[in-house]
């Protein structure tokens, strides 16, 4: 029997030797056994799992997994192939740490990883793209292509097709360093990148659609050229997916939610013309301080409707018999978000003139002092148009709420008077046909 201190040792010494450094400065980024190292983005968990020493990459649902730390300076290395003809994947360097708002797909700069059968099935090869190892910046990263350009001027495109068709494997060899990638495919630079922003970030591995396997995942880090917080990627550490791209698993549902809910790729949406009366979709698990970060878009049509008038203090215009005045507006329809399982505690998602954010139900309750009452309302209307996409980050801790919507601040930590210590999440039903995409949530 060995003694215990040593098999200790053994087993550090072995886990050690997983992510050991090779005799040419490069460390594996992928142990060959489970997605150690790896954090899934988005989509399913069964979307990319481990077999035969391989990443498997099932295409579906749609989204990625990106590595547990940014990388700024690196050699990159993998091998992959894809497992039917035209099959389409891809690799982003320096990416964010969650999907652009209203897509699976993080900000960055992709390395196509995609099947020279594709070319048979899509038109406008060598115009826009090709299957032989392109460079571009998707989701509002910016990159200056060189060499060889697409007839769009957006891609970077090789200077020779060196891909092999599927089941074959290929090996990519990119050089990121300083905001420039130089890609090499099978043993050959061939595309080349420039001025890349971000140039800090994360490695992500995309689901495209189909099959496609990767391995030998290793990189060298070289040294750092002190990128500005301005050029490298947002990390958006902690959080975690709230749908899963595949069904509505996670919350609760049942014969009568079905009716008004469906998941649509990596989207929820809300059937319209039902009974307002009907179900909202709440989170089957409790929740009590948290950063939640929600897209949404109003796809109705956009028609005049009567909606409720309010004062500079939050509470409802009234005339002289005491009911509500209501003025004709265009609205392209509405819904809300519920904090801990209390619908009185909900974040309005309209086409109201005072934008999105408010807490309706509070800051019209005359119980409730004015100067709370006013901070429950927006700050400035930070609303896209109807029918793009918008993105809430709502932090929660104790009873105080802040609401950040594309980027501006709308509700600065506002008290919520009494509101339940923990509870669901809720997606409230309020008639019409909204989309909701990209829910996260970061526990505090």
């Amino acid at each position: 029997m060995f003694p215990r201190t040593f098999l200790t040792t053994f087993v550090l010494l072995c886990a050690s030797q997983l992510y050991a450094e090779d005799s040419d400065g490069f460390t594996p980024l992928f142990n060959g056994h489970d997605m150690s190292g790896w954090v899934r983005e988005n989509g399913a968990e069964d979307t990319f799992t481990v077999r035969d020493g391989m990443i498997i990459d099932t295409g579906l649902p749609i989204g990625v997994i990106r590595s547990d730390r940014m990388y700024e300076n690196f050699i990159l290395e993998f091998d992959w192939r894809h497992m039917k003809s035209g099959g389409n994947s891809g690799c982003f360097a320096w990416s964010d740490g969650l999907p652009h708002v209203g897509g699976p797909f993080p900000r960055g700069i992709e390395v196509q990883v995609l099947d020279p059968g594709f070319a048979a099935t899509h038109k406008g090869e060598n115009e826009w793209y090709t299957c032989q190892g392109d460079l571009f910046p998707v989701q509002g990263a910016t990159m200056t292509p060189f060499g060889r350009i697409s007839k769009t001027g957006a891609r970077s495109f090789p200077i020779e097709d060196r891909t092999k068709p599927s089941p074959e494997w290929n090996h990519y060899h990119l050089v990121a360093n300083a905001g420039e990638l130089r890609l090499s495919v099978n043993g050959k630079e061939v595309t080349v990148g420039k001025d890349c922003v971000p140039r800090r970030g994360y490695l992500s591995l995309e689901a495209e659609g189909s099959e496609a396997h990767f391995k030998n995942l290793r990189i060298k880090e070289l040294p750092s050229t002190n990128t500005p917080p301005e050029q490298t990627a947002k990390a958006y550490e902690g959080f975690k997916p709230l749908f899963d791209g595949k069904d509505l698993g996670g919350w609760k549902f049942d014969n009568a939610t079905s009716e008004i809910w469906s998941a649509r790729g990596s989207h929820f949406i809300s059937k319209a013309g039902m009974s307002q009366n009907a179900k909202g979709l709440w989170s089957e698990k409790k929740y009590r301080d948290f950063v939640l970060c929600v897209d949404w878009r109003l796809t109705g049509k956009v028609d005049p409707r009567r909606l409720f008038t309010f004062q500079e203090d939050g509470l409802y215009v009234r005339n002289a018999a005491n009911s509500i005045v209501e003025k004709e507006m265009p609205d392209a329809g509405s819904s809300a978000i519920a904090l801990r399982g209390d619908s009185k505690y909900q974040l309005n998602l309209w086409s109201h003139p005072m934008g999105s954010g408010d807490f309706e139900l509070l800051h019209t309750d005359e119980a409730i002092p004015s100067p709370l009452r006013r901070a429950l309302l927006p700050k400035v209307k930070a609303d896209a148009p109807p029918g793009k996409w918008n993105r809430f980050f709502i932090t929660l801790k104790g009873d105080r709420v802040t609401v950040v919507l594309n980027d501006q601040t709308v509700i600065d930590n506002a008290q919520l008077p009494n509101i339940p210590a923990e509870g669901p999440i809720g997606l409230l039903y309020h008639g019409d046909e909204v989309e909701f995409a990209n829910l996260f949530i970061h526990e505090l």
